[in-house]
């Protein structure tokens, strides 16, 4: 049985519908209804979402994810660009995050189509860009091209702790995804860098602070942690619920460590309150 401290907040029913209505009108996708995020009744009421390009299947099979799984059959939309800045400007964002699924059956795992929506959004849109991006099977080229593409924030999330690194496909691992990390500032330091793990996985305090403190080493800016949560077509078990007390720790030792922002509760999620957490004095003093 869940604990108390996580009940969903019910929605702004009018702003909520609104987005939703604007997302199908689109035929644009968002991580918030493909992942099944707890956030999402708090977010959409606030005008807060988080886009999901290149279709709504995975390539991927990671066991804590709700997000479909398979081989795309269809071309990726080459009127997604245009079709996210209409978004943006029907909403009157000014920050926005942008996520994706995997695509490994793409030569270059889809970075082209990610740059190409971060320009058109960058060019047409007065707002800061989040891109929350796949690891591109460790393409460096790939990810240049996303680098290149100048978003504001490149966050890539490890997941979980080293040793618990089975929960993601195969093609996945904690070594891949710190490399990406780093090639991110390599690349071009002023790009702040963000990651994030679930926790609840049967992870101990010492395999945290340990994976904090590899991410540090790659220099990554900002750092969230949030508790796992089962999606309804999921096999992974939630092996533990984690206290909010627990999670305000963790926030601290985040701080002490060295990281510009941590962000850690049972809701966060890597792009939850992600404006927030970029806008901070502490973070933009940073890079």
């Amino acid at each position: 049985m869940k604990p108390d401290w996580l009940k969903i907040k019910p929605p702004n029913t009018e702003r909520f519908n609104d987005i939703k209505k604007m997302i199908g009108s689109l035929s644009l996708h968002t991580v918030c209804q493909e992942a099944h995020c707890p956030n999402m009744s708090e977010c959409w009421s606030r005008g807060n979402y988080t886009f999901m390009i290149m279709g709504d299947l995975c390539t991927r099979a990671c066991k804590f994810c709700a997000v479909r799984t398979g081989y795309p059959k269809k071309l990726l939309d080459k009127d997604e660009p245009e079709k996210l800045v209409r978004a943006i400007k029907q909403t009157n964002l000014s920050y926005i995050t942008l996520t994706s699924v995997d695509r490994d059956d793409l030569d270059d795992g889809g970075a082209s189509h990610f740059a190409a929506c971060i320009r058109k959004i960058k060019g047409e849109c007065d707002v800061m860009v989040e891109a929350l991006i796949p690891d591109f099977r460790g393409d460096e080229i790939a990810l240049k091209r996303v680098a290149e593409s100048m978003p504001d924030v490149i966050a890539h999330n490890i997941e979980t702790v080293e040793r618990l690194q089975k929960i993601r496909d195969p093609r996945a691992n904690y070594t891949q995804s710190l490399k990406v990390l780093e090639n991110i500032k390599k690349l071009d330091r002023h790009i702040y860098t963000k990651s994030s793990i679930m926790l609840g996985l049967g992870e101990t305090e010492e395999e945290v602070i340990c994976a904090m403190k590899d991410l540090i080493k790659r220099g990554v800016d900002i750092f969230t942690l949030g508790q796992y949560l089962k999606p309804k077509n999921k096999s992974l078990d939630v092996k533990e619920y984690i206290s909010p007390e627990t999670f305000k720790f963790y926030e601290s030792i985040g701080r002490s460590l060295g990281f510009s922002y941590t962000l850690s509760g049972p809701f966060v999620r890597s792009s939850y309150l992600a404006a927030e957490a970029f806008t901070a004095k502490e973070v933009r003093n940073a890079v």
